[in-house]
Order: structure tokens, then C-alpha cells, then sequence
């Protein structure tokens, strides 16, 4: 699925949001809510097996993107607070991410979305590998640019390339934007063109080929009614147009050469503090059987501080028998 050469990379409020999802109700002795945590840990030890190139990193969100905002104020006002339960948990997600040896990578006021499209264009000629379940990706993708989808079924990850993007939304990536310029996105709190679905929207675009020729050509749309709410809705299409685009020219850019994606062997001692101070009893074990003290990366794990030694929490019985699909 991957090679050594390919840049990996992480959608990580995504993927730490479905592995929050995915497992309930997984807390320690003491109260503490581990199940993001006990997920995302899992995904990783996949991940450190079946994907072993030299460069990647979790992309996260930073701030709120104002340049959308000043678009559309209500721009993903629909989605509700992150719960208090998964934010308790993000000092330890930080902590797993980094053990684990990937780069964080983060820009104040822009989208994970984003910089993951600052970090295409970075890299022009390096293959992508981009882990995510986020439609808006799918205009990146192209023949050097894949993504690799979590699937629920069978706990691995569906490839997504040019091919699979016709073959779910009828157009090409290049003209993703458009479709989804036409019908909206609940999630991102965008309304399309009233009465415009994912059929309509794949034939518009493929008999006129994008938004601009669709404009122009308005008049030669055979159904009234729909030739009506597309001329009423060409500000709504241009506003989505430049909503859904991801914005690749970011500003404070944190990606200074391919070294700075380099993935480092995981520091199996610090992660096996972080698994009995969370009482994962399976996930100490899955570590215990990957450290075999053979290097798969380049760079080597940070050397430990010296420090007295914490005196771990007595594992908790119950997380060996959670095996959920987190791929």
C-alpha cells in the first residue's frame, strides 16, 4: 500500500475524533477517559506495521480559518463543541503522536485540509498518501496523490485514486470542487443550490465541464426550473467555490524541506508509560511484541531525559477484549 519514499499524512482531528467515536465508555480507575487515547493508539501500531515510509506527520487544525469566516460567518457554526470526555484526552493524544515518532505539523488560522495542500504542493515530486475520510481532499488527489480511507467492514484502509473519485462522485478531482460547490456540505454548515442533489450535480458538470462555462452557458440548460436556480444562485456557487478550495499558499508555513516530515522510530519506553498510566493493558502488550529494538526509520528515537522513573498505575482489566476497526 505504501513504500519508504511516500509522504504519509494524518488527518488527525479526524482520525482522533472516529477512534473517540468508535470506542465508549474506556476510562481508567480513577475516572480518567481514555478510549481516544486506547483508539488512536491502536491505528498508530497498525499504521507503524503496514506503512513504513521515512516522512510523514499528523496535520492539525489551529485556530479558527477567518478567511472562511469572513466568507460566511455561519461557516461550520452546525457542529457542536468537541465533548469535555475527548478534550481531557488531547494532552496524552500529543504525547502518543509524538512517542510514536510522527511530526506534528500545525498553522495558525488555517484547516488541517489545508495544509495538507500547502504540503502537496511542497513536494512536487514525492507520491502522497493522505489518511483521511474528508470529501474535500478528494480535489488533491491526482496520479501521484492517493487517499487512504478508513474502512469501517474490515478494519483496513480503502485506496482512493482518480479512478474511485468518478467512480463515487461522477467527475474528476479536478472538478470536485464544483460538484460540491452545487450540492453543499452539511457537515462544513455550506448550503448548495436548492434542489440540486449529487445526480443533478454530476450531469451539470459533466456536459458543462466547471462553474464558470455553467454560468455562461445557463441559458442553454434545457429544464426551466432548474435554469432558473442556477442563474438565482451564482453568488452562492462562486461563495462555495472559494469555501471548498483548499488554500495551499499558508502563511507561517511550518514545512521547511522534506527532513522536517521525517518519522523517527517510536520511543517504545515513553509509550509504554503512557499505556499503564492510561491501565491499557493491550496496548502494553501490541508494544511489548513490536519492540524488537530493529530501527524501520531513518531517524532514531529521541534520547530519554534522565529522570527517576514514575511508579506506573496498576493496569485495569477490560480494554484487551476492545478490538474495534480503527483503520
Amino acid at each position: 500500500m505504501t513504500d519508504t519514499n511516500d509522504i504519509i499524512l494524518i488527518d488527525a482531528y479526524a482520525q482522533i475524533y472516529r477512534g473517540f467515536f468508535a470506542v465508549r465508555y474506556l476510562s481508567t480507575s480513577s475516572g480518567q477517559p481514555s478510549n481516544a487515547v486506547f483508539a488512536l493508539a491502536k491505528f498508530l501500531l497498525k499504521v507503524h506495521e503496514e506503512c513504513p515510509s521515512d516522512s510523514g506527520a499528523f496535520v492539525f487544525d489551529l485556530g479558527r480559518p477567518q478567511f472562511r469566516l469572513e466568507l460566511a460567518p455561519d461557516y461550520k457554526a452546525n457542529r457542536p463543541p468537541m465533548p469535555d470526555e475527548m478534550k481531557s484526552q488531547l494532552p496524552y493524544v500529543r504525547r502518543l503522536i509524538e512517542a510514536f515518532g510522527w511530526p506534528v505539523m500545525e498553522a495558525e488560522g488555517y484547516e488541517a485540509d489545508d495544509l495538507i495542500a500547502a504540503i502537496v504542493k511542497e513536494f512536487p515530486g514525492r507520491n502522497i498518501k493522505i489518511v483521511s475520510h474528508d470529501k474535500d481532499i478528494a480535489q488533491l488527489i491526482d496520479d501521484r496523490v492517493q487517499m487512504l480511507i478508513p474502512d469501517r467492514k474490515d478494519g483496513g484502509m480503502k485506496i482512493q485514486d482518480t479512478g474511485e473519485v468518478e467512480a463515487k462522485f461522477g467527475v474528476r478531482p479536478d472538478q470536485v470542487v464544483d460538484y460540491l460547490s452545487l450540492i453543499g456540505d452539511n457537515s462544513d454548515n455550506i448550503p448548495g443550490i436548492q434542489g440540486v442533489g449529487p445526480k443533478t450535480a454530476t450531469k451539470l458538470i459533466n456536459e458543462f465541464g466547471d462553474i464558470d462555462n455553467l454560468i455562461a452557458s445557463a441559458d442553454k440548460i434545457s429544464n426551466a426550473k432548474l435554469k432558473e436556480k442556477i442563474v438565482n444562485g451564482v453568488d452562492i456557487l462562486r461563495k462555495n467555490r472559494e469555501l471548498i478550495t483548499l488554500n495551499s499558499n499558508v502563511e507561517g508555513m511550518p514545512v521547511s524541506g522534506i527532513d522536517s516530515l521525517n518519522r523517527r522510530q517510536p520511543d517504545w519506553k515513553a509509550l509504554r508509560e503512557i499505556a499503564t498510566e492510561l491501565e491499557l493493558k493491550s496496548i502494553v502488550k501490541e508494544i511489548d511484541k513490536l519492540d524488537t529494538g530493529t530501527d524501520l526509520f531513518s531517524t532514531p528515537a529521541p534520547e530519554p531525559e534522565k529522570s527517576p522513573e514514575p511508579k506506573p498505575e496498576q493496569p485495569k482489566d477490560g480494554d484487551d477484549k476492545i478490538q474495534p476497526n480503527l483503520l
